[in-house]
């Protein structure tokens, strides 16, 4: 009979090296934040330095590393892992911009419209009558739903709190009176249909979003033209999700829902420290 017991505690733990592809000043920019917030909470000693602090995190988020993996590999904790992840994820959101200061900014630079679109972070099915309204019909799985915008080249600068998935982006832009801070800072935006009836002002629309065909009604050439040139002035959104999504922990989230928010905005400021480098 073999002694599993002592084949267990005779195997070493292997570790093995992984190529972290992100920039030195991602590391840097994240290792400076630590090292301020040390300073500002007076702690002397943490296992670790920040930059190795700072590599670490970097990989849980990129790379979707298992915590208890680089726990074993760099010799500390499964917790004490977790709540480097949590602190630096929490600093990070405290850097991301508040709409109102966003818009104003891209107006300032001399921006003259928005792209807005909603997406849905897959997330794990729950148990229980609580879990059915991230449920989302459209995509036919469960998430979380988030607001985004970016400007003209496809740069996110804002994000929206995570709502349940069955969520609808005209109920989520309303919820953030999107429409009221878009005209504030006197900007337009380019949106896909599922954002119809959200501006129905016919003499001054802030929002664009083209053409729906009906069954008594086709799309006029004309229509059809117009609907094609908003979609090619809308494909940089869709760019700046998919710079978003390469971070791996986003593909499928496991954290509470509570702290999606914290995270896509941590997220958002990693990922313009990156395409901005």
């Amino acid at each position: 009979m073999t002694n599993t017991k002592e084949h267990a505690e005779d195997t070493s733990p292997l570790v093995y090296q992984c190529r972290l592809t992100l920039s030195t000043r991602t590391v840097n920019h994240l290792a400076d934040l630590l090292r301020r917030h040390l300073k500002a909470i007076r702690s002397r000693w943490r296992i670790l330095p920040p930059g190795k602090i700072a590599v670490i995190v970097l990989a849980v988020l990129r790379h979707d590393q298992r915590l208890a993996d680089m726990a074993g590999g760099n010799n500390v904790s499964e917790s004490t892992v977790r709540r480097w992840r949590d602190e630096v994820i929490g600093l990070l959101a405290a850097q991301a911009p508040r709409l109102d200061r966003a818009l104003k900014k891209i107006a300032k630079q001399g921006g003259e419209v928005v792209l807005i679109d909603g997406t849905l972070i897959p997330t794990q099915r729950r148990t229980g009558k609580a879990d059915r309204r991230n449920y989302s019909g459209k995509h036919r799985r469960h998430g979380l739903h988030f607001l985004a915008l970016t400007d003209e080249n496809g740069r996110l600068i804002w994000i929206s709190a995570a709502r349940p998935g069955r969520t609808h982006d005209n109920t989520a832009a309303r919820h953030d009176h999107i429409l009221a801070h878009l005209r504030a800072a006197g900007l337009g935006a380019l949106a896909d249909l599922g954002f119809r009836g959200l501006d129905n002002d016919l003499l001054d629309p802030v929002i664009v979003t083209g053409y729906a065909a009906r069954r008594t009604h086709k799309l006029t050439p004309g229509q059809k033209e117009a609907n094609r040139v908003l979609a090619v002035g809308r494909a940089p959104v869709e760019h700046g999700f998919a710079h978003l999504k390469n971070w791996r922990t986003l593909a499928k989230l496991r954290t509470d829902p509570v702290r999606a928010t914290q995270l896509l905005r941590a997220l958002l400021v990693l990922t313009n420290i990156e395409i901005n480098r």
